[in-house]
């Protein structure tokens, strides 16, 4: 692992604050146009052959310590235990999930019985039990100390599952827009209404009492759980002008952030139901889109990927399919630095304990940014095809990523001086 002084300059944006722009040139390696299914992700990446992929995998500069290789498709997905992090669960485009150890990756569990696309695979809060989810909808939950399926339900093709921070409930979104609410292993379950479209992303706000659900139609619903409706719905004005993509939440549960493909971020108050802030990178050429821009921003292939807040500082991310990077201060919302990679952003996710902040891209590494300074710290890089998903354990000491090149591979963090 190596530190890079990327190169920088300062530009000023009319009426903002000093913005610090980072331009990485990495090679010519990086990903070309985004894909909007994540099946056709290995197709992108060019594998065609075993010659052709042992060839470009000869290729690539390895920093992992550990490579797990079990999977003979993409890796969609991948979670590690919350309690000790010392075990990771990875799904994919082979129908398969394993559970496997972080240290030598030796599979302690093989979760099989799927027929499609593992595209959701977590723990619950406790570590106790895992959930792998595929694109047909069907769902298992698996407990982990003895390494059994313990309850299973299928519902109509699925979008995500997550689990509850405290209980072990799972809310599930699926295509025709309802979601799912099951206490496991019980099956006690209860639906909220759809909108008539896809309920593409979501998640349980920290007091375990309400979720946000984002749709396909733009629109926002924030539900009391327990009732089973909404208690706000963001739409019209206060709606993304596109599908949501992304949700993010503050520890508290009193902010919640939001992605689109109209390449907008919105800030929102999930108890009074207002709209807070929007963010969009300044002279870019997703800026301000509106509805009847809406068609030119698909044909550029720009949308919002991830976002995320900053637990010690003030400060919330955005990562765009372009390969820009925003950070803004949510009091004074102006942008502190903003990034530019020349492979789009698939996924950000910030340190637990510090403003340090990680990004996963097409170009397939991870790289590590102090978010104060604005210097890119670390990278890591391995991965023959793009990042699809990547998990930090809680010492920020081990990085776990899965790409389309058909392996997850772990990575021993080994910092320069903070």
């Amino acid at each position: 692992m190596t530190e890079e002084d990327p190169g920088s300059h300062v530009e000023l944006h009319d009426g903002e604050e000093i913005v610090e722009v980072i331009e990485l040139n990495e090679g010519e390696g990086a990903a070309g146009d985004c894909v909007d299914e994540v099946e056709e992700a290995e197709d992108d990446a060019g594998w065609e052959t075993e010659d052709e992929d042992n060839e470009s995998m000869e290729l690539v500069q390895d920093d992992s310590d550990l490579t797990f290789t079990r999977h003979t498709k993409a890796v969609f997905c991948l979670s590690l235990d919350p309690k000790t992090n010392t075990l990771a669960v990875s799904g994919g485009e082979d129908d398969m999930a394993y559970v496997w150890r972080v240290s030598d990756g030796e599979v302690l569990l093989v979760c099989t019985g799927h027929n499609d696309s593992v595209i959701s695979a977590s723990f619950s809060y406790d570590s106790a039990l895992l959930v792998t989810g595929d694109m047909s909808g069907l769902i298992k939950v698996w407990k982990v100390e003895t390494k059994e399926e313990i309850w299973s339900f299928e519902v109509g093709d699925l979008q995500w599952v997550a689990w509850h921070p405290c209980a072990h409930v799972l809310l599930a979104g699926t295509d025709e827009g309802s979601c799912w609410l099951w206490k496991i292993p019980s099956g006690e379950c209860k639906t909220l209404p759809g909108t008539g479209c896809q309920a593409t992303c979501g998640k349980i706000l920290a007091d375990g009492k309400r979720a946000v659900v984002g749709y396909e139609d733009g629109t926002v619903k924030v539900w009391d759980l327990k009732q089973g409706t909404p208690l706000h719905v963001f739409k019209g004005q206060d709606s993304h002008q596109g599908p949501l993509t992304c949700i993010g939440a503050n520890d508290s549960g009193s902010l919640v952030l939001t992605g689109s493909v109209d390449c907008t971020a919105k800030l929102l108050n999930p108890l009074t139901g207002k709209v807070v802030g929007v963010f969009s990178v300044p002279n870019s050429a997703s800026d301000h889109v509106e509805k009847g821009q809406m068609e030119e921003a698909e044909s550029n292939s720009n949308s919002v990927e991830s976002v995320g807040f900053c637990n010690v500082l003030p400060l919330i991310a955005v990562g765009y399919l372009d390969g820009t990077i925003g950070i803004w201060d949510v009091p004074s919302q102006t942008l502190r630095h903003k990034w530019q990679l020349q492979a789009g952003i698939v996924q950000l996710l910030w340190e637990e304990h510090s403003p340090i902040i990680y990004t996963g891209s097409l170009d397939g590494a991870v790289r590590i940014w102090d978010a104060r300074s604005g210097r890119m710290e670390n990278e890591c890089c391995g991965h023959a095809a793009e990042i699809l998903d990547f998990v930090v354990n809680k010492e920020a000491s081990v990085v776990v990523s899965a790409s389309g090149d058909r392996t997850a591979k772990v990575f021993y963090l080994q910092w320069p001086d903070r």
